[in-house]
């Protein structure tokens, strides 16, 4: 005969508020195998759990449920207190009354049955829990991280900092990412080369590093401690284990095409390395402009390498590598700012977005840090920027803040009083949001010692007249139409979720919002996992953030492969699917509704009538599981059961509270 003991959570008035705790109470002792019923204002407190030890050796329970609040909170603190009481911990089950009834419910008359519903369910699904074992496996002691951006730097520096090996994977010919295109920094205005060269030079040079640029993410299989990467080494043109970096073959080449690093601000060869502190500092060999590939004719720069190190013939090739963890940091795109027509990009020369003034602004630019006008490159005496070009806008952008633009237009503004003493800067923008240490100051500086303008309205219209821009907006602060005279606009882009983030996040079996940055797990409690086990999140591919935010959310997911490496084995949860041979008839309906990919076929042998045949069945991996349950939906043969969540657990739930309506369930 099982022994349940049922323990009421008050959780001070956010249960006991709405629901009647002393009339659940008494009409739990009258359910079957309940032989204990306590009530406690804070059950998840140490006296509580103490409480619940005790009740356990006292009365000899066998099973325990607690109602209190989500079992994401408190579901594990509850097993490890029933554990330590010597029962096996899956014989505990948790009733949610507060977010699924105190929170939900206004008056006591609604809540308190509701709440005796739930109560009654999981003493049902108790008395048919089963013990369950973890089991473990091994751990790959080396990490991935996709992305070799300051995100991707900082978590690989940090994971190799604490003795493990990392591979560091990068798509383009360097490290750096969007941070080595910028200028400085806010709100200290530091140089963002400056403070990002040396983390590039440390991570290239480190000794548990290996850095693969040019290269991408091709497969990822296997499951947590134990990922099987495949990555797809693009054809650099140039063997890397000669080459010097020494430039001549940059400067010999004859074809110049714009430079996606200077955003087309700037022009480079066909053979290139993207800016001077480029890691590693080998050029990359651009076929799809190169005289050679074009027309079978030229090598130049294979004439005047000294080193021998051209290679035409190279081509792309796969590498395979086992990991334990990974960590995606693949960074952001921008929005693409022609979308909105009225405001001139790309009709007019002069209106460049604010990545591009980056460049013009940075004195390794294509313009030596001066700034000037694309279309007669003289120094322009007045600039507008316009902020929110594509955030917040239901329209034609994203309903988002991308959370960066008004800081850094505000530091351009500021660089531009700098370098343009008597030049005068608008800033037109919605709200002016400065989040983060210091940038509220930041932004009161540029008003004050700077002499920027701030005007509170979106332009509806940008156009040219007399050789100057006009922007034709509203003051909603004075509350009239005006218009503002320019000599160069710069737009504000939002940062977007990079063009290939849905691929990624498939190969990985990671999942993605509807403006397809990557999810995390739980946005409060888990914020840089995913529900992928293993596979952690870093900076702009979960969703927009400045560099210290970024910095920061790279050093936690490296905290978390860390300690995920630190182990030679981990427990693994048991409660996933089950596959009953005898009931599976192989048709394998189950496998392609799997998201983590952790179902395939395996062949079994058994004895039929004296004969020995083979047959195929589902196999589920243990180490991929997640223990979703859409298999056992799938299953038309109702072989897939999950550990914990049987059937005959759900079914158990359900038949009890399909009992409502009796008069013990009413609150009288």
């Amino acid at each position: 005969m099982k022994r349940v003991g049922v323990f009421l959570c008050w959780c001070g008035s956010n249960i006991a508020g709405t629901v009647d705790v002393g009339k659940v109470a008494e009409q739990a002792r009258r359910l079957p195998g309940v032989v204990h019923v306590e009530e406690n204002k804070y059950t998840c407190s140490e006296p509580g759990q103490a409480a619940i030890v005790k009740a356990i050796k006292d009365q000899r329970l066998d099973r325990v449920v607690v109602a209190s609040c989500s079992p994401r909170l408190h579901e594990a603190t509850f097993r490890r207190t029933v554990e330590s009481a010597g029962l096996n911990p899956y014989f505990f089950e948790m009733a949610n009354v507060r977010e699924h009834c105190s929170w939900i419910h206004t008056d006591k008359e609604t809540a308190t049955p509701k709440a005796f519903d739930l109560v009654r369910m999981a003493v049902a699904k108790a008395l048919r829990n089963e013990a369950l074992t973890r089991g473990s496996i091994t751990i790959e002691k080396r990490a991935l991280v996709i992305g070799a951006g300051i995100a991707g730097i900082q978590a690989a520096l940090d994971i190799a900092d604490a003795g493990h090996e990392v591979i560091l994977l990068e798509r383009e010919p360097t490290i750096g990412g969007r941070m080595a295109q910028l200028d400085k920094t806010f709100p200290t205005l530091d140089c963002s080369q400056c403070i990002l060269t040396p983390k590039m030079v440390d991570a290239a040079k480190h000794p548990n590093i290996t850095l693969y640029t040019w290269s991408e993410l091709e497969k990822v299989a296997g499951y947590i401690g134990n990922f099987t990467v495949t990555i797809r080494r693009k054809a650099r043109g140039v063997d890397e284990t000669l080459c010097t970096g020494c430039g001549v073959c940059q400067s010999k080449c004859p074809v110049k095409v714009p430079s996606e690093f200077d955003e087309g601000m700037g022009m480079r060869k066909a053979i290139y390395s993207p800016f001077p502190q480029a890691v590693p500092n080998r050029p990359v060999m651009d076929r799809a402009n190169c005289t050679f590939f074009k027309t079978g004719k030229c090598k130049i720069c294979e004439r005047f390498c000294e080193a021998k190190a051209i290679r035409f013939d190279q081509e792309d090739s796969l590498i395979e590598v086992k990991v334990g963890a990974i960590v995606t940091a693949t960074g952001f795109d921008l929005f693409k700012v022609e979308k909105y027509g009225e405001y001139g990009y790309g009709l007019y020369p002069d209106v460049i977005n604010s990545l591009q003034f980056e460049r013009l602004v940075n004195a390794s630019g294509p313009t030596d840090g001066k700034i000037k006008k694309p279309s007669d490159h003289e120094i322009p005496k007045s600039v507008a920027f316009v902020l929110c070009v594509g955030s917040r806008d239901e329209q034609k952008g994203t309903t988002y803040c991308s959370r960066a633009c008004c800081m850094y237009s505000i530091k351009h503004a500021i660089q531009f009083r700098d370098k343009v003493k008597d030049g005068r800067a608008y800033v037109f923008y919605m709200d002016i949001r400065t989040p983060g240490k210091s940038y509220e100051e930041f932004y009161k500086r540029a008003a004050v010692d700077y002499g920027v303008e701030f005007i509170r309205g979106r332009p509806s219209k940008i156009f040219s007249r007399n050789g100057k821009l006009v922007l034709k907006a509203e003051d909603t602060l004075l509350g009239r139409p005006i218009e503002v005279e320019v000599e160069m606009v710069v737009l504000a882009p939002a940062m977007l979720a990079r063009n290939d983030a849905a691929k990624i996040a498939q190969t990985m079996s990671i999942s993605y919002d509807g403006y397809g940055f990557l999810n995390e797990a739980h946005p409060k409690l888990r914020p840089v996992e995913t529900n992928t086990a293993g596979i952690f999140l870093a900076g702009v591919c979960q969703g927009p953030k400045d560099i210290p935010d970024t910095v920061a959310q790279a050093s936690a997911a490296a905290s978390k492969v860390i300690g995920l490496l630190s182990h030679e084995q981990m427990a693994t949860e048991p409660m996933i699917a089950r596959v009953s041979e005898a009931l599976c008839s192989g048709c394998l309906w189950c496998k392609p509704i799997c998201p983590y990919q952790a179902i395939e076929a395996k062949t079994i042998t058994e004895k039929i009538q004296g004969k020995v045949v083979s047959r195929e069945v589902a196999a589920v991996n243990s180490g991929l599981c997640q223990g979703c349950g859409a298999c056992t939906v799938a299953c038309r043969d109702g072989a897939m059961n999950i550990s914990g969540f049987t059937n005959d657990q759900l079914l158990a739930e359900v038949d009890e509270l399909l009992g409502a309506s009796r008069p013990a369930c009413a609150a009288e």
